[in-house]
């Protein structure tokens, strides 16, 4: 597998290595002693699968809080979608920062989301389907979500919300949370 780290710090694309014959192709997907080298911390407690009727959805922005910690290797297994990190850790270095990553059956991508980084994503076909392997158990208590709007994160969607779930459109702005505090 190759490693690119992004503008967000320890998010990471993975790309495989496939090998390729007259049968089509083989490629290793996971491999914990090579994500470990690469500062991949994904000890994997859940695997979640995402289908999405129409282009134009758009999933999240969510994150779990301390003390629940959830890295998450979002890949796309059918269709295409684009993949966002947004770094809302006040203590790092790239706070504030966002990583837009295109993921998509045909290039078989794969982002690594640190714990505690905010994830979302758009659909950009009809019939998109997501995997995600989780390495924290979801707890309903422990989720934190922002608007995907936020103007604080300048995130350019490349294509109009079609469809939101009424709690992701309804995240309070970066701004709101911090007058709150």
């Amino acid at each position: 597998m190759r490693y690119t780290t992004t503008a967000v710090d320890g998010a990471i694309i993975v790309d495989l290595d496939p090998f390729t014959d007259d049968r089509g192709l083989f490629a290793r997907t996971f491999d914990s002693e090579e994500f470990a080298a690469h500062g991949i911390d994904v000890g994997v407690a859940q695997c979640n699968l995402s289908y999405n009727h129409k282009a134009g959805t758009l999933r999240g922005l969510h994150r779990q809080v301390p003390p629940h910690a959830e890295g998450k290797l979002v890949r796309c297994t059918a269709g295409a979608i684009v993949d966002v990190a947004v770094d809302v850790r006040p203590e790092s270095p790239t706070y504030g920062q966002h990583v837009m990553v295109e993921l998509t059956a045909e290039n078989r991508r794969a982002l690594f989301i640190p714990a505690y980084v905010a994830h979302g994503y758009q659909t950009l076909v009809d019939g998109a389907e997501v995997t995600y392997q989780v390495s924290g158990p979801y707890v309903p208590g422990g989720e934190q979500g922002y608007r995907y709007d936020d103007p604080a994160f300048g995130i350019s969607w490349p294509h109009e919300v079609t469809v939101i779930s009424d709690k992701d459109a309804s995240w309070p702005l970066v701004e709101s949370m911090e007058a709150a505090q």
